[in-house]
């Protein structure tokens, strides 16, 4: 974790609480929208109602996936652990770090991990 400066660790954590305060944002707005659509109507209403709930979630389930990978990151920079890849055990690159901050995977990590994803998928 020595190519970890205290520099980048901050600008890491300023951007994982940023992402989400994002995403708690996107899910309250979401959920407003979702609880002021008008009860009620014809059926076409009731089915674009409907059709509204199940978008709602889907995205709420994408958003909280990405909240505990943001979390898990967060906990991961205070128990020293961050910036380690969890497959190969190296350093993540700083630049992946920089544009995927909650990442737990070095590129290298990413690629074995898809490997062997697709190597059990075909079995």
């Amino acid at each position: 974790m020595s190519q970890l400066t205290a520099a980048l660790l901050k600008e890491c954590k300023t951007k994982l609480l940023n992402a989400k305060a994002e995403i708690l944002n996107r899910v309250r707005d979401a959920r407003h929208d979702l609880n002021h659509d008008e009860r009620g109507g014809d059926e076409a209403d009731q089915t674009v109602r409907v059709l509204a709930e199940a978008e709602f979630l889907s995205l709420h389930e994408r958003l909280r996936f990405q909240l505990v990978e943001i979390e898990s990151a967060l906990a991961r920079i205070e128990n020293g652990t961050f910036g380690v890849c969890e497959e190969t055990e190296e350093p993540i690159e700083v630049e992946r770090l920089r544009a995927i901050p909650w990442t737990r995977l070095s590129i290298e990590g990413a690629e074995i991990r898809e490997s062997m994803n697709r190597k059990y998928a075909r079995s």
